[in-house]
Formats: structure tokens, sequence, C-alpha cells
């Protein structure tokens, strides 16, 4: 084959109306290959799309009724824990071995190194480990990290001398002066009790009293308030000119008084109850539902006041989250309780 025939061939090819058909087929009857007409691709897609008559956007939104919910702001205010929380009788024992263990392998107390000699302070301190009878702790009862039985130095079971009223009971008695301040011994009936520390429960624990502050020291407590529905925390809708956090502060204000020295941790909620809307029985809305979003805040001073308060708050109560539980309903309460510390 010459090249001119080649060519010839190629621009014939390229100039068909099928160019991915070899030049054979090209060639042959055009019954047996019938050509395809050629046509515009755009507008086969635009005569496929069916004309549909849309109504505008704006006209679909207006028609939309709006949602039937009112957007309302609140604040859980809370009282930390005031003491640490109780120890478990495992830690209890688990401390007292670490105590005992340090004892073993400190270096031995030299005694010089903290008390003159000849001192009152010397004096005491010799009185107070004879009784001990050599032990240097306070708190752990007859031990000798240094003697040839230190390797027992695990408790029975049963004993008390890990509990927290036994250390407590040994430190105090340690604490008494023993000898004047004139280097002389102290006789037994004179000697001055330590006042103990104030007792963790409380006359408000005593005697029930959910409104004060004073009560579950080692517990986080959580104001409540009672209004038309039952008991929740203080909340209202919120305006058009203010933000979450401003109408969260106010519906504290509004609702417990400014009788209260409080800080709002955060500008973030941090629960969300819903409510949904009550309808009548033909589909229309007899009371908007309620999307509520809670701040979380703090006091640190005062006691909360509902005298004169728009809302129609008539009771309060400061609660764990025990008794939350139990006052608030199971929706509400699965709302905010994610929100709320473990004591």
């Amino acid at each position: 084959m010459t090249t001119s025939s080649r060519g010839g061939r190629a621009l014939r090819a390229a100039l068909s109306t099928s160019p991915n058909v070899c030049f054979r087929c090209a060639s042959s009857s055009s019954s047996t290959f019938p050509r395809l007409s050629a046509r515009l691709y755009s507008s086969a897609v635009v005569d496929a799309t069916p004309a549909t008559d849309s109504a505008p956007p704006a006209a679909a939104a207006a028609a939309r009724p709006p949602p039937p919910y009112d957007v309302r702001s609140g604040m859980i205010l809370t009282r930390p824990p005031l003491v640490t929380r109780k120890l478990h009788p495992f830690e209890n024992s688990f401390y007292f071995y670490q105590k005992r263990l340090e004892e073993r392998l400190n270096t031995p107390f030299i005694t010089s190194i903290y008390f003159k000699p000849d001192t009152a302070r010397r004096l005491d301190w010799n009185v107070k480990v004879q009784e001990r009878q050599g032990t240097v702790a306070k708190e752990l009862g007859v031990y000798n990290g240094k003697s040839s039985k230190a390797w027992d130095d695990e408790l029975r079971v049963g004993d008390q001398l890990s509990d927290q009223e036994s250390i407590v009971k040994a430190l105090l008695k340690d604490a008494e002066a023993r000898v004047s301040d004139d280097a002389e011994l102290i006789a037994p009936d004179d000697v001055v009790p330590v006042e103990p520390p104030v007792d963790r429960v409380t006359e408000a624990d005593r005697k029930g009293d959910v409104k004060r502050l004073d009560r579950q020291l080692d517990r986080t407590l959580y104001l409540v308030v009672k209004g038309k529905d039952g008991w929740g925390f203080p909340a209202d809708v919120i305006p058009k000119d203010e933000n979450l956090h401003e109408s969260a502060k106010r519906v504290l204000d509004q609702a417990a008084g400014v009788n209260m020295n409080t800080w709002v941790v955060g500008r973030v909620p941090v629960a969300h109850v819903v409510t949904k809307p009550t309808l009548k029985a033909d589909g229309s809305v007899e009371k908007n539902g309620q999307k509520t979003f809670f701040l979380k805040g703090r006091i640190m001073a005062g006691q909360a006041d509902l005298e004169g308060n728009p809302f129609g708050y008539t009771d309060f109560k400061w609660l764990t989250r025990e008794e939350l539980e139990a006052e608030l309903s199971p929706e509400y309460f699965k709302g905010v309780r994610n929100m709320m510390a473990d004591r």
C-alpha cells in the first residue's frame, strides 16, 4: 500500500459522520449500518427535561407556617462541694498501708534536726513517742518500720485503726500539749483537749431542710423552683433584644432575687430540654412547644428569694442529683442529667 492511498483513507475516515467506525465499515452499504443523525447534546438535554410549573421560593416559604416553638433560656445554679467526699473503707486501708510502707522505707527519724535539746517541744515529743512505744508516725498505731517484724504492716480484718474517725482521734490526741512552756509535765486532768473539726453532717441534714445551702457538704446542690408546671430550673422566653447568656442572667435575677453572689460559668448552654407543642383534635396548635437552653452558674454567697418574682414561682429547693431525679419529670431530667457531676 502506497503512502498516498493510506493518507486518502485516513482523510475520508476523519470526514465521515461516524469517526469511531473503521474505514471498511464506513465504506459498506448504508442499509447495513444506517447513519445516525447528528444532533447537539445540549439541545437533547433541554428537550428531555419536562416543563414544570414550580412555585417561586418566596411564595412557598410564605405558605409554610412558622414552627410552634418558643425559644427559652434558663440557668442551672449550682453550689459546689465544700468538703472532700468520704473515703471508701478500701481506700482507707490502702492509704494506711502506704503510710506504714513509708515508715519502712524512710531513713530513721533524727530528733536533733527538728527539736533543740532541753526545750519544752523536745520534752513534749519524747513523752508522746514513749506513749506510742517508739512509733514516729502519729496515726499508725504501734508500729516500728525498722524492727525485725516491720514486714507485718497489714491490718487484720475488722481492725478499726484505718478508719477516718480513728485517725482523727489519734491526731487530736497528739496535738494536745503535754508539757508546759516552763518544761513541766502537765497532769492528765489539766490537759486541754483540742477542738475537733466540724462535723460533716450539719443541722440542715439532720432536720432535712432542703432550702439551706449548708447541707450535703460533699455533694453538688442545684437550685430548682416550683412553678405552674411543677419543679424545674428558672427559665423564660428570650426576647429579640437579648442574647442567650443575657436572658439567663436576667431570669436568675428576676426569679431568685439579687441577694446572691453568682457567677455564670460560660456563654454556651450545657443542657437542652424540648417540650413538644400541644395540638387540638382538628390539628391546630393549642399550646406552643418549648426549646429551653440552660447555662451553668455558681453561687458563692447569699440565698435565693422568690418574693415578687414575675414568673409565678412559689417555692425553691437546693437538691442533689438523686433528689432532682425524684422531683423532675423523666423527660426533663433526661435533658439535663448529662451536665450534672457525679457528686
